[in-house]
């Protein structure tokens, strides 16, 4: 019975993270656009540094922003910082749920660092404290008056950090803490300073005193930091779900790369709201980065065409899924599987807890083996994410065997890939 609800209780966390998650970047996205598209005009009461007129469903929007408050405050100000609360909590729970209770499936590597499950624990919560530790020193340092520079500082700490995390952790582990640490981070920054600092203008003000400068100042800056790590942020957490992306060891250059394409993404939208130019070199090095990203998960190494009287090009007949089963190498592909892998991938999984097969992945019988070839060299051939942890000791030897055996429904197969 527990199995059942634990399912349920994961579903249900995930979907309030997702959901959470789309409403905190929502509001961050249009306040940083509302900001950088307020215009100066003629007339505007005191205090009002700017104003936008906006048109959505069917009325008409007059904002304004002061550059402190207004003389007199409402009573019935809105806050935004619930969003952000309850995307960490949501977060924090998912990392409980699948990654410390599941810690020998998805965080635990013994290959890397046969750690005990309270010690990889110990280590998450640790990186991700010293993530905030960290980056809240460089934003009180002398840095704070330059803002390129902070975050060029900040880059080198983030890639280090996810490297760190890549030699103790599962790829899996280690990119989703990359991201993790980031999202701590960024709701930190509302929970320590933006909303305590909003907290002393609003009190201030009410009790009649002028407030501090710098306090909007620091809040604004951090805010536009949380906006420039959105999208890694969003990347990092969906890597789970792409072995190619978190299997490799160049996991953590990808991250890498990754907040550089935030940031170009995201200052070619925050140009285009602040002066309404539209600076397309911004996709065109995106692209690139991209491409960077894609060559890194193969590296390092592409697979080539057979030569000519390479075996398994010998057996190629034009149909994949015939060659598959005619391939001199099935047979010991499929003793591979089944020791390897069908323990988890079954009708009845054997794995303790494991109430159906991973994503309803069987992989039984030869014909399930074979309409599942490519999730088998995804996964398995050319990035290591399956077995989790190599649980099963699934050998080099044997990935070369799966690797034989799939090329012989594609006519290619090169020996000695040093990614097996």
């Amino acid at each position: 019975m527990w199995t059942y609800f634990a399912e349920w209780l994961s579903f249900a966390v995930r979907w309030v993270h997702v959901v959470t998650a789309i409403a905190w970047i929502g509001s961050s996205f249009y306040f940083i656009a509302l900001d950088l598209g307020l215009r100066k005009r003629r007339a505007l009461p005191e205090g009002v540094s700017g104003e936008a007129w906006q048109v959505h469903g069917g009325g008409f929007y007059h904002m304004q922003k002061y550059t402190l408050a207004p003389a007199e405050l409402p009573d019935d100000l809105t806050w935004f910082k619930w969003e952000s609360y309850s995307t960490w909590l949501s977060g924090a729970a998912m990392l409980i749920l699948v990654y410390y209770l599941g810690a020998n499936l998805f965080l635990i590597d013994p290959e890397k660092l046969d750690l005990p499950v309270w010690g990889a624990i110990a280590i998450s919560i640790g990186g991700l404290a010293l993530g905030w530790i960290v980056y809240d020193a460089l934003c009180k340092s002398p840095l704070k008056n330059n803002d390129t520079a902070l975050l060029a500082v900040l880059f080198v700490y983030v890639v280090a950090a996810s490297w760190g995390f890549d030699q103790v952790f599962s790829g899996r582990g280690a990119m989703l803490h990359t991201g993790a640490m980031i999202a701590t981070l960024m709701t930190a920054n509302v929970f320590f300073l933006i909303i305590p600092n909003q907290t002393i203008v609003v009190s201030d003000l009410k009790a009649g005193r002028t407030p501090e400068a710098r306090l909007g100042k620091e809040a604004k800056q951090r805010s536009l930091h949380n906006n420039y790590l959105t999208l890694p942020v969003v990347f990092l957490m969906l890597s789970n779900h792409y072995p190619l992306a978190f299997a490799t060891e160049w996991n953590w250059a990808i991250a890498g790369l990754v907040l550089l394409i935030g940031a170009v993404v995201r200052h070619f939208f925050n140009t285009m709201h602040a002066t309404g130019k539209q600076l397309w070199w911004c996709w065109a090095v995106a692209g690139i980065l991209f491409a960077l990203v894609i060559t890194l998960s193969g590296a390092p190494g592409w697979r080539a065409e057979a030569a000519p009287g390479n075996e398994a090009a010998r057996e190629w007949t034009g149909d994949p899924q015939v060659a598959l089963a005619a391939s001199p190498y099935f047979e010991e592909a499929q003793s591979i599987v089944a020791s390897r892998c069908s323990m988890c991938h079954a009708q009845e999984p054997l794995w303790p807890g494991m109430i159906h097969a991973p994503k309803d992945v069987r992989l039984e019988t030869g014909d399930e083996m074979i309409h599942y070839a490519s999730l088998i060299e995804r996964q398995a051939v050319r990035s290591h994410a399956m077995p989790p942890g190599n649980l099963t000791g699934l050998e080099p030897a044997e990935r070369e065997v799966l690797a034989k055996w799939i090329a012989s429904g594609s006519g290619r197969y090169v020996a000695g890939d040093p990614r097996l």
